[in-house]
């Protein structure tokens, strides 16, 4: 599998008036070929991002997939250098909120409902539970 070389996620914490976009490494280029490890890796790092924009420099915490809302959205109506594809679709977006901000992540090449499924499997899975593969 190949690793995506960089992605970007928009973070906002509340209470600010502009957005600051992190960048992440280390997951794999093609989203529809992701497994649940992926999308927690994806979930935790868009969390720890949030928490650097709002306390710089400081010791990255725990994290728990716990406490926030998540929703998957299509991309098209977000205007794109990206090629659409043959159903005109850009991909999807990820966005977590709580109450500390937003965190948003994508466009990725995978459809909405799979990657929807492997988010509510992620977040449902006993706290400190791990899958090896």
């Amino acid at each position: 599998m190949m690793m995506a070389n960089m992605m970007e996620v928009d973070v906002w914490v509340r209470g600010t008036n502009q957005a600051r976009t992190e960048k992440l490494s280390g997951l794999p280029e093609n989203a529809a070929e992701w497994t649940d490890t992926d999308v927690r890796r994806l979930l935790t790092e868009m969390l720890l991002a949030l928490e650097r924009a709002q306390n710089p420099g400081g010791e990255p915490p725990a994290v728990y997939l716990r406490g926030f809302s998540w929703i998957v959205s299509p991309d098209d109506a977000i205007p794109s250098a990206r090629p659409a594809s043959s159903d005109g679709r850009r991909g999807v977006l990820v966005h977590l909120e709580m109450k500390m901000g937003t965190a948003s992540a994508g466009p990725f090449a995978i459809d909405e409902a799979s990657l929807s499924e492997m988010i509510t499997r992620v977040m449902s899975a006993p706290i400190g539970a791990s899958t090896v593969h």
